[in-house]
């Protein structure tokens, strides 16, 4: 098991403060070291600020990209390998239009927009505006790669340290860890021989790494919040690191089948019966593009965007890194989004969902990413069109929760 991300919250002000984000780099080399030495290999170290229209204001919108270029200078003087500038917000619907700009400059920085939360509720026009977001980001790089740097955000909460979903809320610095643990159930259950085996198995290892990283946080970097640990069964593009194979395991032929969803609430309630100090999603992460099994299985046409969705509803944080053809519409996009909100809020949990349009690509189709942290699969299709009648207006709905 790996430790993803650690990722330090902070709000640099604007102007940017750099004392700030040179604070933020000095307690992350720290963390970084203090984790190593605990027996952890630390693949990045972050950074997440107050959503960007907090920091901007209404009137000063517009200057998204400069503070993007800014804020990306500073970071790399800080060591630091990546930022969020958080999410474009439903209040300034001028910030949604920005956020491709701010891509096009820019390399390492990530950002968000809220479609839905519990307070406001589903925010139509929100999640149309993330659609366009999309949509205008795909041509930005021949690959659609620019997307990787955007997220649509459903009930998702301030201090979760996976990207792009990060943002911060309040005044004093907090910091938390992201795991990429998949290969930890691929390990639990392919050993066991009963799902309560497994599952006991992976609950054993999930809680003595989340002590043990709790631990570090705790005494040895408590000069910052720690805000807790985002124990998700995030993979990496092999096959002994994926989620796709921990189903497989299971003893689910190819995810995508049958039994696909029974092996999603099974991985995803180990993760709940382990005790930690959780934030953020705690679940199940399913990015194709970032899973060697779940690339595999989407190029097969196994795995289809309507089984990410479904399983959503029983794990995980939505619908990540998911390649579709290039000439998708912001409204078939759109449709999609309003889907997932409508289960985030109902189910009351945070669901996000980065879609990658690739330019010139029809479904079925190879990708060809050079990207250490992707497979390459085939473009999915998304069956989906323009939301007529009541579901194509511009309201804000609330859903409760069941």
């Amino acid at each position: 098991m790996r430790i993803r991300s650690i990722t330090y919250f902070c709000n640099p002000r604007w102007p940017l403060d750099e004392k700030v984000i040179q604070a933020a780099g000095e307690f992350l080399s720290k963390a970084k070291s203090r984790y190593e030495a605990g027996g952890y290999e630390v693949q990045t170290t972050r950074m997440a600020t107050i959503p960007f229209p907090t920091l901007l204001g209404e009137k000063k919108i517009g200057e998204l990209p400069k503070m993007a270029e800014e804020l990306e200078r500073l970071i790399e003087q800080a060591g630091l390998a990546y930022a969020s500038l958080g999410p474009a917000l439903p209040e300034i619907p001028q910030s949604y239009e920005i956020i491709p700009d701010a891509i096009a400059v820019t390399k390492n920085i990530f950002f968000g927009g809220v479609m839905a939360d519990r307070e406001r509720g589903l925010d139509f026009a929100a999640v149309r505006a993330c659609a366009d977001v999309i949509v205008k980001s795909g041509p930005l790089d021949p690959n659609g790669f620019a997307n990787l740097r955007f997220a649509a955000l459903a009930n998702v909460k301030p201090g979760a340290p996976f990207f792009p979903a990060a943002y911060h809320k309040g005044k004093k610095p907090a910091f938390a860890i992201a795991t990429e643990a998949a290969g930890l159930a691929v390990e639990a259950f392919g050993e066991s021989k009963s799902v309560n085996e497994g599952r006991k198995a992976l609950v054993a290892e999930i809680e003595k790494h989340g002590n043990a990283i709790a631990r570090i946080s705790n005494t040895e970097l408590s000069e910052v919040h720690f805000g807790g640990i985002d124990f998700s069964l995030a993979p990496f593009p092999s096959e002994v690191l994926s989620l796709g194979t921990a189903f497989e395991k299971l003893g689910v032929s190819k995810i995508g089948l049958h039994g696909s969803l029974a092996a999603a609430a099974i991985l995803t309630e180990s993760i709940e019966r382990a005790e930690f100090p959780r934030t953020g999603f705690s679940g199940l992460m399913m990015p194709v593009l970032e899973d060697a099994t779940l690339a595999q299985r989407a190029g097969e046409g196994t795995l289809t965007v309507k089984d990410v969705l479904l399983y959503s509803a029983v794990c995980g944080t939505g619908l990540d890194t998911v390649p579709l053809p290039g000439d998708t519409t912001a409204e078939q996009i759109a449709a999609l989004l309003i889907d997932l909100c409508a289960l985030a809020l109902r189910l009351d949990k945070p669901l996000t969902a980065r879609l990658m349009p690739i330019p010139g690509k029809k479904a079925g189709e190879p990708t060809s990413f050079d990207f250490g942290f992707f497979a390459n699969s085939k473009v999915m299709a998304l069956e989906a069109a323009p939301l007529s009648a009541a579901l194509s207006g511009r309201e804000t709905l609330q859903i409760n929760r069941r």
